[in-house]
């Protein structure tokens, strides 16, 4: 049986796949929540539309959970993720260029597919930075940085719990670690 947080005990996504494989829904929504901002940021990477991303997005996540029971190499989900969503952008811009008028076509920007596949990647190693970081510097920094619209402080703290003025000083220790964190994914 999960808990009524699953968030705070399901470490890794060894675990957290075993528990979706299983019919959890809780670990089904940790799972999403947990690769969201990654699988969205790929689209958007390649200059697709919000809706576009959002298409993309969710045939990801429906892939995923058609493919559950096939997941070999359970600890490098979130690359598995990215490779799905990369494919599907380029499905789904290939979709809208056989789709587009002719005219369309010509105003249309050309997709760098290596600046977009870098950032991928770069997303990529950024989320898992972030995956090993605690869950207090983890949520502070999504609520900071992963949000469309900057937020202000008092809006984040009364989120989180956190008083003021600890926002500053707490994100800049959780921005050492993850610095740290990266650095170290780097060398690996």
């Amino acid at each position: 049986m999960v808990s009524e947080e699953p968030k705070r005990i399901v470490k890794g996504d060894k675990p957290l796949l075993e528990l979706c494989r299983a019919g959890d829904d809780r670990a089904w929504r940790l799972l999403v929540d947990r690769y969201v901002r990654l699988v969205y940021s790929i689209p958007m990477n390649f200059g697709l539309s919000p809706v576009d991303a959002d298409d993309v997005t969710q045939s990801t996540f429906a892939i995923l959970m058609g493919s559950l029971a096939g997941i070999e190499n359970e600890d490098r989900l979130g690359a598995w993720l990215a490779t799905v969503a990369r494919r599907q952008t380029w499905r789904h811009v290939e979709r809208m260029r056989r789709e587009a008028p002719v005219d369309d076509q010509e105003a249309a920007p050309p997709v760098d597919e290596t600046t977009a596949t870098r950032r991928t990647e770069d997303m990529e190693w950024l989320h898992q930075g972030l995956g090993r970081l605690d869950d207090r510097c983890s949520r502070l920094l999504l609520a900071l940085y992963f949000n469309p619209e900057p937020r202000p402080y008092t809006e984040v703290a009364a989120e989180l719990g956190l008083p003021v003025g600890s926002i500053g000083p707490t994100r800049g220790r959780c921005l050492d670690k993850l610095r740290a964190i990266l650095a170290d994914l780097d060398r690996a």
